[in-house]
């Protein structure tokens, strides 16, 4: 199929998409949208697992290393700052609105295309192995997560679609959130009674903020600590017993979740427990093949501050996609018809340079 055809074709079916309500966690219709999409396409086999939608090449042989295109189809809920339909696929000049369009329609249906542009070519070095998965935008259990181990074909590396404007980003910020509870004992506010609950927690915040980690990763900088919430005591003349805070975490490569809390809980004397360490740092190298190839094509490594299911793959991986991220989860969410283009073009380019 000639890449004008695939361009086109993607644009109308993100229109459809944008025109389907697909809220994290209720993705049914937009699922069948791309079983039926891929179908029509000449897929012979298109899988779905739940909400999850998944093929490989034609000639498809477990001898070869495989090449994994991943992205979402699941929205995350209306902005109420929208001016605009937010399911109306209004097209005005080079952009395209709707909710999804650009976090992650865009960059889905572009590596879509790209599947489709190399599925039954018969001399690959690599398989392909594609997937738009649901529930990213809530972490939910039905998504990606629900079916790496356990159901898609094992793969050596991944692209994994969300808008960075076609730059590579070699790597991504991991996430915990922890909740501290600094002990204390109740006594009354007039006398010398007590330990204070809050000084108790006031110290591990102060911690919190000033202390840093020794190694600093070359792309996405130190891991970043910040102290969210804080709640404590129910009476102005009663010294708390107990204060809990939040706290936000930020990873990088160059730490596990597992070792950043090790250090904490070290260095602390609240209670500290995790909600999740599941969300990882993601990293690849510049020297591997995928990353080289995107150089030779004029294209910008970074370190992404943003989450996305790319925290779930441990395979070394690579973020990249059409659209910006700064529009993501914005009213009036946009993306333009020519970075979609361009999107599956480079995308071709640059696979291209690998599996071929």
């Amino acid at each position: 199929m000639k890449i004008s055809e695939l361009q086109k074709n993607a644009v109308e079916l993100l229109k459809k998409l944008i025109s389907t309500p697909s809220i994290s966690g209720d993705e049914d219709i937009t699922a069948e949208l791309l079983v039926n999409f891929l179908k029509d396409n000449g897929v012979e086999k298109v899988n779905r697992t739940k909400n999850n939608v998944w093929a490989v090449n034609k000639f498809y042989d477990e001898s070869k290393p495989t090449v994994f295109f991943n992205s979402h189809h699941d929205t995350v809920k209306v902005n109420p700052g929208y001016t605009r339909d937010p399911f109306s696929p209004d097209v005005e000049g080079d952009i395209l609105y709707g909710l999804g369009s650009n976090d992650a329609g865009g960059p889905a249906v572009s590596l879509l295309s790209t599947f489709l542009y190399f599925y039954d070519n018969q001399d690959l070095k690599y398989n392909i192995l594609v997937a738009i998965t649901a529930e990213e935008e809530n972490s939910g259990p039905g998504g990606l997560n629900g079916i790496l181990e356990d159901v898609l074909p094992k793969f050596d590396f991944a692209i994994v679609g969300e808008p960075t404007q076609m730059q590579l980003a070699v790597a991504e910020k991991g996430l915990m959130v922890l909740e501290g509870f600094a002990p204390g004992v109740a006594g009354h506010a007039a006398r010398d009674e007590g330990d204070n609950a809050i000084y108790n927690a006031m110290k591990d915040v102060a911690w919190f903020q000033n202390y840093e980690f020794k190694k600093e990763s070359k792309v996405l900088g130190k891991v970043k600590m910040s102290v969210t919430q804080i709640e404590a005591g129910k009476q102005h003349n009663v010294v708390p017993a107990t204060c809990k805070y939040v706290v936000d975490v930020r990873s990088t490569e160059d730490y596990t979740n597992h070792e950043i809390l090790k250090v904490i809980e070290d260095n602390t004397v609240s209670e500290i427990n995790a909600r999740s360490i599941r969300f990882n740092p993601s990293f690849i190298p510049e020297e591997h093949p995928i990353v080289q190839a995107g150089l030779k094509f004029g294209r910008k490594p970074y370190g992404s501050p943003t989450l996305s299911d790319q925290a779930f793959i441990t395979q070394p991986s690579l973020k990249m996609g059409p659209g910006d991220s700064a529009r993501s989860h914005t009213a009036d969410e946009y993306i333009k018809i020519s970075e979609i283009h361009e999107g599956i073009e480079l995308y071709i380019k640059i696979v291209g340079e690998v599996v071929i």
